[in-house]
């Protein structure tokens, strides 16, 4: 009997075939791993999955494989690649110091986030944006004395509200996508999402979310201000000489204004402006071109002086001051040996480019505080030098006589700052297009580059112009791509082809709609009692396991349980609405989503953090979704 016909028909659990009771015990087994095997990588359990459902003869190699080449997993990709290019040019950086660099208060903070961070993340990739503004919002409370507790589960929560405003915000709705292509092959009442169809119950649920995280949240935020300490660990100081060349954005402001004056674990000790010395210097002492700005500091913030175009160390002049070859370069620490051949020299007479190819930045002195121009420093044993290096330089004079200790900084690396509107334009290029052929794509000729739904490859052209154009190199854009989500995602849409193709989707379709209706509801209610169920399981399955891997083998089960309803079902656009929002807005544990996961580290947060700040708002979204989701799609 065709699936679509034995759609109508309820079946007993005598009735399933051997290949749905082998589909349903393999995707129990990986959920099973999924919560108890915390060691074992996400990806792998999926993949062993598929694999066994394959060998079993469930769904077929072609079917296996076609999660791999889905239109969603390649744009989720570009996507990734993209958010690259946007962080190596400064893009991010610069936009982060607009958001919160004149922020006072934690209040104020979490206000400009929300302003900002919701509208990006409807067109940013949830885990590119936060691993973007995760250093930025760290610095600033670095810098302001705050535990990034306060600020950074809210900015995992903004992201996740904000992705459901458009269909490019999250994974999650990708994949929905990627499954409704499929299932509309089989079903003629299935259709694809628009670019905009989730922002007419999304943006009303992004409004709520914000609205939670700036009235209700504040009180339940844990406050770990151990992390302070953490944040303000007084580390090697170094004394540093900088620069103000003629496009340095500082010039003309005043050092309070520059934001200089507060700083973390560094000293502005004086300024030299040709024959005069400001010292000591004042918040109101004004910027010049030609400024060469003497501090001391600790590495981390020697990386933010680097950072800020046009301002460059001064010690040695042979520093790389060209954008492309700074962004092949390191901040690498050595220690200065008894033997090396730089002793007894200043930095101004050491030739460090000639001998060793890199440039000294700064130095340190056994934690003295040197308070003498950096070039006239005569360097002694155990001197630490903080240096630009090639990437391979620690590798190179590791075991080297001249140096005690050669070790690298962490992420440290300059941006690519004469790219940054490159990269900028380029990325609302992407928008502008995307939003082009969601509107009017089915209106444009075939073969038209805006008909259709062309998302995979107008990203993998956004990517490439952003590699011609140096925006972004090759080897960025492949390791910016997060192969586990990526071969999570294809290896779940295979597992949700086999919950449909074994007739294990219909089965527990037809099993619910059969237990809703004889539970005694009235039958004009049905409907609205399966579409809270519907709602309930794919978000307790989201938090227990993953969200787009629940998005995948959700997709199937619900459009399964629209056609499942009386007199030829009801309409599916409901329920895929209802999976697509509950496996994106996970909010109660840190495993549901990996935003929640990646700033549990960096806040201190532990489990019952999230439960006590997300699950009333996960209940007050879930109970919103299901009051708008029918007013806006009738049954």
């Amino acid at each position: 009997m065709p699936l679509l016909v034995s759609m109508q028909l309820p079946l007993a659990a005598g009735e399933l075939r051997w290949e749905a009771w082998i589909a349903l015990a393999v995707i129990g087994l990986v959920f099973a791993g999924l919560v108890w095997l915390r060691g074992v990588p996400i990806e792998l359990l999926f993949l062993s999955g598929l694999v066994a459902v394959t060998f079993a003869g469930v769904i077929t190699p072609e079917q296996a494989v076609e999660g791999f080449s889905s239109r969603a997993v390649l744009f989720i990709a570009a996507l990734f690649a993209t958010a690259a290019g946007l962080r190596a040019t400064g893009a991010l950086d610069w936009i982060g110091t607009i958001i919160l660099g004149s922020a006072k208060t934690e209040r104020s903070a979490l206000f400009r986030l929300a302003a900002t961070v919701v509208p990006f993340s409807a067109f940013v990739l949830n885990t590119p944006l936060v691993a973007m503004f995760l250093p930025v919002v760290i610095d600033w409370c670095r810098k302001r004395n705050i535990s990034p507790s306060r600020l950074l589960m809210p900015l995992s929560y903004l992201t996740i509200v904000g992705g459901v405003c458009t269909l490019i915000g999250t994974s999650t709705t990708l994949v929905c996508n990627a499954e409704l292509a499929e299932l509309a092959k089989v079903y003629p009442t299935v259709e694809e999402l628009a670019f905009f169809d989730i922002s007419l119950v999304g943006v009303p649920i992004a409004i709520a979310g914000v609205i939670y995280m700036l009235t209700i949240a504040p009180r339940l935020l844990p406050n770990h201000s151990e992390l302070i300490d953490q944040l303000g660990e007084r580390r090697r100081e170094y004394l540093l000489e900088m620069l103000v060349q003629p496009s340095c954005s500082l010039i003309g402001s005043t050092v309070e204004q520059a934001g200089l004056r507060r700083l973390p674990g560094l000293f502005l000790i004086e300024i030299a402006r040709d024959d005069q010395i400001v010292t000591p210097v004042t918040p109101d002492d004004v910027i010049l071109q030609g400024d060469r700005m003497v501090f001391t500091g600790v590495v981390q913030t020697i990386a933010d002086l680097e950072r800020i175009p046009g301002l460059v160390p001064a010690a040695d002049m042979s520093y790389e001051f060209q954008p492309a070859v700074q962004t092949r370069r390191r901040l690498t620490e050595a220690v200065l040996s008894r033997t090396s051949p730089l002793i007894g020299r200043n930095v101004r007479e050491a030739n460090f480019r000639q001998r060793y190819n890199a440039a000294i930045v700064a130095v340190h002195r056994n934690g003295e505080r040197l308070t003498n121009k950096i070039g006239n420093i005569r360097l002694e044993p155990g001197d630490t030098l903080l240096l630009q290096t090639h990437a391979d330089f620690a590798e190179a004079y590791r075991n080297s006589r001249d140096f005690y200790l050669v070790s690298t900084v962490g992420e440290t690396s300059a941006r690519r700052h004469d790219r940054a509107l490159v990269a900028g334009g380029l990325f609302l290029l992407m928008i502008v297009w995307l939003t082009v052929c969601g509107l009017f794509g089915d209106r444009i000729p075939a073969g038209h580059l805006f008909a259709g739904n062309p998302q995979a490859i107008i990203g993998i052209a956004i990517v490439m112009l952003m590699i011609a154009t140096r925006s972004l190199t090759s080897s960025e854009a492949t390791s910016a791509i997060d192969l586990q989500v990526i071969l999570t995602i294809a290896a779940a849409i295979g597992l949700g082809q086999a919950l449909k193709t074994s007739g294990a989707a219909l089965f527990i379709a037809d099993n619910l709609v059969s237990g809703v209706s004889n539970a005694g509801i009235p039958p004009d209610w049905v409907p609205y009692a399966l579409l809270a169920l519907v709602y309930l399981v794919a978000a307790l399955f989201t938090e227990m396991i993953t969200n787009v891997a629940v998005a995948a083998m959700m997709m199937p089960i619900a459009v399964s349980v629209a056609l499942a309803g009386p007199d030829g079902g009801y309409a599916t656009r409901p329920f895929v609405i209802a999976v697509a929002l509950a496996a994106s807005l996970s909010f109660a544990t840190p495993i549901g989503y990996q935003t929640n996961l990646m700033v549990m580290g960096p806040g201190g947060y532990r489990p019952s953090d999230y439960l006590r700040v997300g699950l009333p708002l996960t209940l007050l979204l879930m109970l919103l979704s299901v009051v708008l989701i029918p007013l806006i799609w009738p049954f």
